[in-house]
């Protein structure tokens, strides 16, 4: 059984006794954990008791496929449900499932925390098909989701927060849901109980800590910020992102600047122009793109895009480490961002 998103946090709370296992899926690791461990505190006094609760990885089912069933089929000592908790689930502890079904049922619900599973998977698709079983997604936050954690965090601690700094931090959280609480955390922490959040506390409190994305190389090299480069390079390859996504961010962004460029060339407003683009540009990146297109004429921008292009054609063929390439591609983008803006 597939989980809608309306219906989850009503389950979490409280579970449907016909459940026997629950798939708690997708790549936002900290949702995954929160609602596994939700669900255990749902289901069991202590998630801790090692008289109620069993602790598996997928890589055991995978080589002992009947553990899964026998662990489900333990009595508890004394009253109570038993949970069975399994971590790092994957398609390999599909069979394991596939026993505990053909087993009979029993009094005890089986939690399985899993990565990003696609449409195909083996594991997804027995949890979604069978009425005995559900399955959760995880996926990054929505708006509407992350200005609940706000209000949330905020009613905690008994805070007040200023329009700006919301929408500026709004736009800082989001990938991932234990992350975004921890962020909460530090930001009310650092305020202090009673009063008002304003954009400098933002800014001081996770200023820092907010995630930075491809966008934000792009940014920086269009702007010719070579120290804000620097940081947004090293952070996004420290955080697992490809050399080469950050040079197709930057393309991206250029072909983009082009279009503006030629409508205002052509005698259109910024903001006139800014609206007619697809997809739409990101009001926080708005202001950053209105300074950015003062330093590029058409032809320097189709040069820049000639220069990532290059950049990326040898970063495939040459000795080098990609991530000089691509570092020493964008470095030459932000300066000749500054030159144009010197010009």
């Amino acid at each position: 059984m597939k989980l809608l998103p309306r219906q989850v946090e009503a389950f979490l709370a409280r579970p449907d006794p016909r459940i026997r296992a629950v798939l708690i899926y997708g790549p936002d690791a900290g949702l995954v954990s929160e609602r596994a461990l939700a669900l255990a505190r749902a289901a069991v006094p202590d998630p801790n008791d090692p008289f109620a609760v069993s602790e598996l990885t997928g890589a055991v089912l995978a080589e002992e496929p009947e553990r899964l069933a026998l662990e489900a089929a333990q009595a508890t000592l004394g009253a109570g449900k038993r949970l069975v908790r399994v971590g790092g689930g994957g398609d390999a502890a599909s069979p394991a499932v596939e026993r505990l079904l053909a087993a009979p049922a029993t009094d005890a619900l089986v939690v399985i925390a899993a990565g990003d599973l696609g449409s195909r998977s083996s594991l997804r698709r027995l949890f979604e098909g069978e009425d005995s079983l559900a399955a959760i997604a995880c996926y990054a936050d929505d708006p509407a989701m992350i200005e609940r954690l706000i209000d949330q965090a905020l009613k905690a601690h008994e805070l007040r927060i200023a329009p700006e700094a919301r929408a500026d931090l709004a736009a800082r959280l989001g990938a991932d849901r234990l992350q975004t609480r921890g962020e909460l955390e530090k930001l009310c922490l650092y305020v202090g109980r009673g009063r008002s959040v304003s954009l400098a506390d933002v800014e001081a409190a996770i200023g820092d800590g907010a995630a930075v994305t491809p966008d934000d190389v792009a940014d920086a090299a269009c702007g010719g910020d070579h120290a804000a480069l620097d940081r947004a390079i090293g952070h996004c390859l420290r955080g697992g992102e490809a050399p080469l996504d950050l040079l197709r961010a930057t393309a991206r962004h250029v072909q983009r600047l082009h279009q503006l460029r030629a409508a205002l060339d052509s005698g259109q407003a910024f903001e006139s122009a800014a609206a007619r683009l697809r997809p739409p540009l990101f009001w926080k990146r708005r202001d950053a793109t209105k300074r950015q297109i003062v330093a590029w004429s058409a032809p320097r921008l189709l040069q820049a895009l000639d220069l990532l292009t290059e950049a990326e054609l040898e970063s495939k063929s040459a000795g080098m480490p990609v991530e000089s390439i691509c570092a020493r591609a964008l470095m030459r983008l932000a300066q000749a961002a500054r030159a144009g803006r010197a010009a």
